[in-house]
Formats: C-alpha cells, structure tokens, sequence
C-alpha cells in the first residue's frame, strides 16, 4: 500500500496533468509534480524521464512523456474534450481551490468559462458564478454567501480522487548509493 505521501503525490500528479491538458497550466508545473512524486515514493522509467525535463524542454516534451508516465503508476490522462476529462478537470480545479490556490469566484469563473452551463457535475457552479455577476454592489455578506456555497460545492466535487495503485506494476527499483535498510 503507498504512503499517504506517495498517495497524495500521485492525486497531485494526477490533478496537473489534467489541467495542463486542458490548457489550464503551463507543463513545466506537471514537471514539477513528476519531481515532487519521486520524492514521495512513486517511481517509474517514465515518470522519471519526465521529472527530469528542463522548464524549457517541458513545453515540447511533456505532450510525449506524460501518458506513459501516467500509465506506468496507473494514473490516466482523460481527453480534454470528453465528459469524463472535462469532470477531472472540474475537480482538479476545486480541490486548487481548497487548497488555497483559487479564490472561490475564480473556481466559478474558470469552470463557467470551460464549461458554462453545459456541464451536469458543475451546473450549480456555473449558477453561482451568474450569481457573482449579480452582486456587484450586493456587498460583502452576499458575497460570503456565495463564497460558502461554492466552498460546498467544491467539496463535493473534491471528494473524488484518482485512483493510486498499491504498486506500480513491473517497474525496477530505482537505483541508490545507499544499503538497503533492514527495518
């Protein structure tokens, strides 16, 4: 079973390659979590491949590498234009949002941009980012209104993460100067 580290590097690994893919972040940030995911734990011939991009190799390279990657730990890279991308990236961008990295209007305001209304999973996002719109002179308590419910709503779509597989399968140990331990 992986460590919750290595759990919570994967999800990471998991949530930039779906933005990027959707145009969201630059691939240098994919690389960073390929990086911060050998730290962690995870390993593979691939992820390392990737970890080891040049912030000015990774706008030409990432595209290549990560589906590999990706696929030697078990993770997936959706298509961008299919549901079940556009869904990734929903969640993707509310748990940014959770973790401080979004603004609750700025979670409304990209995924009514992405999506509008069209999408199911984030319809009621898309309602309270018209909702915003509404309010420009509504004051701080509406506003905190909304903020709370979009807190709601992105915890509802936060509550599903990628799947992390106990090992990765027929992956070689990563090589170290160091013995092997005996705990």
């Amino acid at each position: 079973m992986p460590s919750p580290e290595a759990e919570a590097a994967a999800s990471e690994l998991q949530d930039r390659a779906t933005l990027w893919n959707v145009g969201e972040i630059p691939a240098s940030d994919v690389v960073s979590a390929a990086c911060d995911a050998l730290v962690a734990g995870l390993d593979s011939p691939g992820l390392r491949v990737l970890a080891a991009c040049t912030r000015a190799e990774a706008d030409y390279d990432v595209h290549d590498l990560l589906p590999g990657a990706l696929d030697e730990l078990g993770l997936i890279l959706y298509p961008a234009a299919g549901e079940a991308g556009q869904e990734a990236a929903a969640r993707a961008l509310a748990r940014r949002m959770l973790a401080g990295g979004l603004k609750p209007w700025e979670l409304t305001f990209r995924i009514n941009q992405l999506y509008g209304h069209e999408l199911p999973l984030t319809a009621r996002l898309a309602e309270l980012d018209d909702e915003y719109g509404f309010l420009e002179f509504g004051g701080d308590q509406a506003v905190a209104q909304i903020d709370a419910e979009v807190t709601v709503e992105a915890r509802r779509l936060a509550a599903v993460h990628p799947r992390v597989p106990a090992e990765p399968a027929g992956v070689p140990p990563m090589h170290t100067d160091r013995p092997a331990s005996s705990h």
